[in-house]
């Protein structure tokens, strides 16, 4: 298909030397402990606080989302942030819907059972109530400058792990 790039055709990418920072036994077991502590605080809540939180602050976490692994190198993800109120109920109002048709058809009658000990259901406020919501997209496929396709290996698995990142950063 002449859509697609042929591997052939793209340009050599110019390799970059890792040298990571060698640590001590010693500071190697604390800085462990350190964020296992940090991330063991991390919970799935579903009340959200309306407190504002810097612009910036959003931005390096979504930085930091960004250095995930990827199949191929090809960072097949698109992150999208919302703050507008009314595009933000809008956002909601499409998530329940499609909640809903989870919860009625699609999840089974042992996964909302299981859910409803958690007291969660397909009504999501908390989407208008957080200061920002981060959209995150995947993309299966690249646009070159010549505007031909070229394939994002591993996209889903790639924008998953982006996104365990991205909750990591958020606990900081």
């Amino acid at each position: 298909d002449g859509d697609w790039v042929d591997s052939n055709e793209e340009e050599d990418l110019q390799h970059v030397p890792y040298s990571p920072l060698r640590y001590s036994e010693e500071t190697m077991l604390e800085r462990s402990k350190d964020f296992y502590t940090l991330l063991n605080q991390r919970r799935s809540v579903r009340f959200i606080s309306p407190e504002p939180v810097p612009r910036e602050v959003i931005d390096n976490v979504i930085r930091t989302a960004g250095t995930a692994p990827s199949g191929a190198h090809t960072e097949p993800w698109t992150f999208v942030v919302v703050s507008d109120p009314e595009m933000k109920h809008q956002i909601r109002l499409i998530v329940e819907e499609e909640e809903e048709v989870n919860y009625r058809q699609r999840m089974g009658d042992k996964w909302v059972n299981d859910l409803a000990k958690l007291r969660t259901n397909w009504i999501k406020e908390y989407l208008d109530v957080a200061p920002y919501l981060v959209l995150i997209f995947k993309q299966t496929y690249g646009i070159l400058p010549d505007g031909k396709k070229k394939t994002h290996y591993y996209n889903e698995i790639s924008v998953s792990i982006s996104c365990g990142i991205l909750l990591a950063a958020l606990q900081v």
